[in-house]
């Protein structure tokens, strides 16, 4: 039987809109419809001028999308920058236990746990005790939960033109029932003391009139009047003037020395830091060195009963601190320079930088026959047969050991003589022949002899990470040739390390060895670190660029003293800058590798919130491990502003740093202001 469909089919009438493809349509047919002809491709200049067109189109839309993309990269980083600081801050003052990469959720958990909730590992949070009752007669549980907020006093500026309940929360939590008045009796009673309460329910008394600053500052004291003195013992350690010894070796002013001694010995600090010169000691003749004036200075020392802490400076100083006298490196060894200028850091145009010695010549015999690192050694050594008496008698608790420029262990990336001025990210300094040598020698190891060059786009000693191509985001440092010359560049910086170390045991041995590591934190907020690459750190965003040099450090079991800002950096500021997350990155990496830390001031601290800042930096409070500084170094400002300091205040710093402050504080209105000030008693 036929398919009917199909006979249907075959005898409709076709469709002359859609003809049959197999069909040879004559094109000349009145009735077979005209198809639409192809537009010509235009040729010539009319082809050139259309592709021009397209393409300023094309280039146009990709600017704009780059533009949007960095606009993006800026609102994230800033983001991720607030929220690292936060995280910080609950670690480090909350002692919540948020992994390394936490993310929201267990910032969440973490809070809910601290709050008394359950939460569960599928996300199920219940409470198991009902709520406390919010009363009056609760204020002996509930007077202040927390004394510290992760967010800097500074965020808090303008919170006195703010409601009191908008202030609250960020600085303390406390019972919602206790009225502002009463506010004065709960920070009274956490340090046990009888004052004069305002009871006065004015918006004078309020928390919210407080200055947040003043605010942080009283809760602070409060706190701390309990805690330090039942911290363990911070021995403190005050930097001699450099000024001290003249160029030929000769103390200066032998009745000022006792003086200065007799003022800080009154303060109770354990012992004094002196720097010993290479350029003062053996600075006329190759191994004739002279030590007369330190005999002199760490005899009325051992007078005092103080300890000694000494500096192998192997860097010149020019620095406020020296008294307006310049130290420079040995005379003789500046006279070899003048003929072989490769023995100094030369940077990308060619500038040499006298601050001290290249680490390409460690193992070259370009100094009258001698390595660096044996000249190194015969002053270590000396100084080891001249003193040994005062090493029998324990008077010398440690030797640091300089290892780059200002002492510390970095190359002079950012030397203020070359130009630098913060937050400039400073140059690579590895254009001295011997430094190219070792360059040529690792590139073509590694089977591409074309790498044997330095950056060609890192920019000047004032860039910006953005302005270079090296330095920017998803510039060439973390490119194939970028990596290789960073590990290149750091290894150069941990074989000088390993190398002095190796030589110091020998000479101190039994002796505590210090090294002092920098503090670079400008540009940390970046994903280059790049004033922390070109001083010597491969510290991206990536990769830990402390740990390799901790690892050296531990097998010669020195200390590592690190160099504190002190500073509170504005979430504004310009160069990304970071001395809280710096810090926190290289105390937890060193003493996860059971190093000992030890600090040091960078710049001189002159108010009790700078001191402040050292002593939280020192003991971190709620520290699970209860990890704290092996010793202090307080470095003094300089002679012309001295008269400056206030001494009251860094009395209260040292017992602070002894555990054995117990304060008791009174407040008194401030009849400008309005603001509740406080004093303190020491007993």
């Amino acid at each position: 039987m036929s398919n009917p469909h199909h006979h249907i089919s075959n005898t409709q009438d076709p469709d002359p809109q859609f003809p049959n493809p197999n069909d040879d349509p004559n094109p000349n047919h009145p009735l077979q419809p005209q198809s639409n002809p192809q537009p010509r491709r235009p040729r010539g200049f009319a082809a050139t001028s259309a592709a021009a067109a397209a393409t300023g189109t094309i280039n146009k839309s990709r600017k704009e999308r780059e533009k949007e993309k960095e606009r993006t990269k800026l609102r994230e980083r800033h983001r991720r920058a607030i929220t690292s600081r936060m995280l910080a801050g609950l670690r480090q003052y909350g002692n919540f236990p948020l992994p390394v990469r936490a993310d929201m959720n267990d910032v969440l958990a973490a809070l809910a746990r601290q709050a008394g909730w359950t939460v569960e590992p599928d996300g199920t949070t219940f409470r198991q005790t009902p709520a406390p009752v919010n009363n009056a007669s609760n204020m002996g549980t509930y007077q202040v939960m927390s004394v510290e907020s992760p967010v800097s006093g500074s965020s808090f500026r303008n919170c006195s033109t703010r409601a009191s309940v908008d202030c609250q929360p960020s600085v303390t939590r406390i019972n919602e029932s206790l009225s502002p008045a009463s506010f004065d009796s709960i920070v009274v009673t956490e340090s046990d003391t009888k004052v004069d309460k305002f009871t006065s329910t004015s918006p004078m008394n309020s928390t919210g009139c407080l200055e947040a600053g003043q605010l942080m500052q009283e809760l602070h004291c409060g706190e701390h009047g309990g805690s330090f003195s039942e911290t363990q013992y911070i021995p403190v350690f005050v930097m001699l003037s450099s000024g001290v010894i003249n160029n030929f070796c000769q103390l200066m002013d032998p009745d000022g020395v006792k003086q200065e001694l007799q003022q800080l010995k009154s303060l109770k600090i354990d012992g004094v830091v002196v720097n010993c010169w290479w350029g003062i000691v053996e600075s006329w003749v190759p191994q004739k060195y002279e030590w007369s004036g330190y005999r002199e200075l760490f005899k009325i020392i051992r007078d005092f009963y103080m300890k000694l802490q000494v500096v192998m400076a192997f860097h010149e100083n020019g620095g406020s601190d020296t008294g307006g006298m310049f130290i420079s490196l040995p005379q003789w060894v500046l006279e070899i320079g003048k003929d072989n200028q490769d023995i100094f850091f030369t940077d990308h145009q060619g500038r040499r930088n006298t601050e001290c010695l290249s680490w390409g010549i460690d193992k070259e015999r370009v100094l009258r026959g001698r390595t660096a690192i044996e000249v190194y050694f015969d002053l270590m050594r000396s100084f080891r047969t001249e003193f040994d008496d005062l090493f029998a008698d324990g008077l010398i608790s440690a030797v640091e050991i300089g290892l780059g420029a200002s002492g510390e262990l970095k190359y002079p990336s950012f030397s203020e003589r070359m130009g630098w001025r913060y937050p400039g990210i400073g140059e690579f300094q590895c254009y001295d022949k011997y430094s190219l040598q070792n360059l040529r020698k690792a590139a073509t190891s590694r089977g591409h002899s074309f790498w044997a060059k330095g950056p060609d786009n890192a920019g000047f000693y004032n860039a910006k990470p953005h302005e270079t191509g090296f330095f920017c985001e998803r510039g060439d440092y973390d490119s194939y040739y970028g990596r290789f010359f960073l590990h290149w560049y750091r290894q150069v910086l941990i074989d000088h390390a390993d190398n002095v170390l190796t030589l110091a045991s020998l000479a101190f041995e039994g002796i505590q060895i210090v090294v002092k590591i920098p503090s670079i934190y400008w540009w940390y907020r970046t994903s280059s670190h790049a004033a922390e690459l070109t001083a010597g750190y491969y510290n991206p965003t990536n990769q830990d660029g402390y740990s390799p040099v901790f690892e050296v450090l531990k097998k010669h079991s020195v200390t590592i003293k690190f160099v504190s800002s002190g500073l509170q950096v504005p979430e504004t500021d310009d160069a990304l800058a970071d001395p809280e997350g710096l810090s926190w990155q290289i105390m937890n990496s060193a003493w996860d590798k059971e190093i000992n830390v030890a600090g040091q001031n960078a710049f001189p601290c002159y108010d009790r919130e700078g001191f402040m800042r050292l002593v939280e930096t020192a003991k971190p409070r709620n520290d699970p491990d209860r990890h704290r500084f092996s010793f202090f170094a307080f470095q003094q400002p300089s002679p012309l502003v001295q008269s400056a300091i206030c001494f009251s205040e860094l009395d209260y710093f040292i017992k602070c740093m002894h555990g054995i402050v117990i304060s008791v504080f009174f407040f008194r209105r401030n009849q400008q202001c309005g603001i509740l000030d406080h004093h303190r008693i020491f007993a």
